[in-house]
């Protein structure tokens, strides 16, 4: 594996007294794509949430490119290069298209730069920059959250379920953003999904979590990936 970009050590979390990740560890290469899957309620979002700094950590540690962010707070953690598009919606609705992808940025006066690399992938916002977020429909939004992490440009990004409930031809697009996103610049990706198809095109490896524990992961390319990771969606 190239160097890794998150290691994640014996990692216990959850809400409260409920216990939903118990001991998980797992590495993700710098510049790789992993995939989590894993039936609704098996620790999925809690991990990344878990990530993130918005849940505590019971036991663990975690490093970000060999950075300690163990005990960091959110906006702490997202300024050492983590960008993260929640599956709920976090969109500022009475904010423009341009101001919710600014806010983004620690820096305002690189907005049009960014923007400007982003564009031809999301052409969508080109001419709609001061249109309100809460107008726009479901996929539209889905997009706007992926473009909103890109302009950060970030060294790792984690997504959750942004396929959920979108069009097949704005899954297509999601998935080229990403690939773009990668292949310019070796972002690091960790990504939930229950769409197992675009999990597995996206993705490098795949692991799938049961009752906050990796109990199967492979590599996503391998021809028996789809059919081993549909069987633990349908137990």
């Amino acid at each position: 594996m190239s160097e890794i970009a998150l290691d994640l050590r014996e990692i216990t979390s959850g809400y409260k007294a409920s216990v939903v990740l118990r001991k998980l560890s797992m590495t993700v290469g710098r510049g790789e794509a992993v995939a989590l899957l894993g039936k609704n309620g098996m620790g999925k979002t809690t991990l990344l949430k878990t990530i993130m700094g918005y849940l505590p950590k019971q036991t663990g540690a975690i490093r970000m490119n060999g950075l300690d962010i163990t005990k960091l707070p959110p906006h702490r953690i997202a300024r050492a290069g983590i960008a993260y598009a929640p599956q709920e919606h976090a969109l500022f609705q009475d904010l423009t298209i341009r101001d919710n992808l600014r806010l983004g940025l620690a820096d305002a006066s690189v907005f049009d730069e960014r923007f400007a690399e982003i564009e031809p992938v999301f052409p969508v916002f080109k001419s709609r920059l001061k249109q309100y977020a809460g107008t726009l429909s479901g996929g539209e939004q889905k997009m706007l959250l992926v473009a909103r992490a890109l302009m950060m440009r970030p060294s790792i990004i984690l997504l959750d379920e942004i396929t959920e409930g979108l069009q097949p031809s704005v899954i297509d697009r999601l998935a080229q953003a990403l690939l773009w996103e990668r292949t310019r610049h070796g972002t690091t990706l960790m990504l939930i999904e229950q769409n197992v198809p675009f999990a597995l095109a996206v993705a490098d490896r795949y692991a799938v979590l049961k009752q906050g524990e990796i109990i199967d992961h492979g590599n996503a390319k391998d021809e028996g990936a789809a059919a081993a990771v549909l069987g633990y969606l349908r137990v």
